[in-house]
């Protein structure tokens, strides 16, 4: 986190979390959480970072790797992507945009340096620069109020959900119907939170996360990393997935999963009145072989209990248990029914 953009959050009674970049709260954690329910809340994106491709093959190169189609992708639109491994298990997954002919790849932080060390060795003699976008600040607003909100601080916000937008050195994401991201030059950073804060409740990683859960949103991190083929975190669902493009990394078995109709595991939102975390593994009495599932991100709720997204095996659904056939047991719905 650029060292000034910390001290100015430090300065508006930001509570990091342990040693890491990542917000606890501002003071009052569940009352931020409430908050997210019913109003607009403007909350740091410390947990998540920006890669920039940029040159004459960025296009070409991103489309080689990624399991979506970058050769279509139209100006001022996004899309999900996965990066795979030769085994078709995702190593990253992404929401890409472009501006001229430089690409921006929004991934989780816990996976940038990995993510990006592996991508340059697949460079070759390839015209691409790949590079960490240090001091670009993401922002995350939501609420029924945050398009009036940006508009207030001179950012126009797109119409639809996977929309991009500039202005004054900024970018707007639309994710989904209320909810943005900003990318803005950490210069830029405090004045821009300033004028949204007019509006907007300040809240910590963890409502980010919440939110995150309630729109089904699938994001791979450190604790998930090559756990997951792309269709069970359900990214066909949500555009991330092209069968109809070239080879790229896991390609075959994306492709063979898919048309032999061999996904058995698929994207759940669990409840828990005890706290989950990312790689949580989840078990069935049912299930005497293996875990039947794995925790993809996790939250606490407004309410007082936990929720979750986890990648779970659909016929072990209705049982499941927290770390072991004994442990806690948890509420599980498929965020897309069959």
């Amino acid at each position: 986190m650029n060292p000034n953009w910390r001290s100015f959050l430090e300065s508006t009674e930001a509570v990091f979390a342990g040693d890491t970049s990542e917000i606890s709260s501002f003071g009052d954690a569940a009352g931020e959480l409430q908050a997210a329910g019913r109003q607009m809340v403007i909350v740091p994106l410390a947990h998540l970072a920006l890669i920039e491709a940029s040159g004459e093959e960025a296009k070409p190169f991103l489309h080689s790797q990624f399991t979506s189609d970058v050769n279509h992708l139209a100006d001022a639109q996004a899309q999900h992507a996965g990066w795979c491994s030769a085994k078709g298990r995702m190593q990253a997954s992404f929401v890409l945009w472009h501006t001229a002919n430089n690409y921006h790849l929004l991934l989780a932080a816990d996976l940038l340096e990995a993510t990006l060390k592996r991508l340059k060795m697949f460079v070759l003699r390839a015209k691409v620069t790949l590079a960490a976008e240090d001091e670009q600040v993401l922002l995350g607003l939501s609420g029924p109020q945050a398009a009036e909100a940006l508009a207030d601080a001179g950012l126009p916000a797109p119409e639809d959900a996977l929309q991009t937008s500039a202005a004054n050195g900024s970018t707007v994401l639309r994710l989904d119907a209320g909810r943005f991201i900003v990318a803005t030059p950490a210069a830029a950073a405090a004045g821009l939170w300033q004028k949204l804060t007019v509006k907007a409740r300040p809240a910590g990683t963890p409502v980010w996360r919440w939110l995150d859960i309630q729109a089904a949103f699938p994001l791979v991190t450190l604790a998930t990393k090559e756990e997951f083929v792309p269709q069970m975190a359900d990214f066909e669902k949500i555009g991330g997935i092209s069968f109809h493009k070239g080879c790229y990394p896991g390609q075959e078995v994306v492709a063979r999963t898919q048309y032999l109709g061999k996904v058995k595991r698929h994207l759940y939102r669990l409840s828990s009145g005890v706290p989950l975390q990312a790689g949580d593994d989840l078990f069935s009495p049912e299930n005497l072989d293996q875990a039947s599932g794995k925790v993809m991100s996790a939250a606490p709720t407004p309410d007082g209990g936990f929720a979750a997204l986890a990648v779970v095996q659909s016929n072990f659904a209705a049982n499941l248990h927290l770390g072991s056939r004994e442990g806690p047991q948890l509420q599980a719905v498929a965020v897309n029914p069959a």
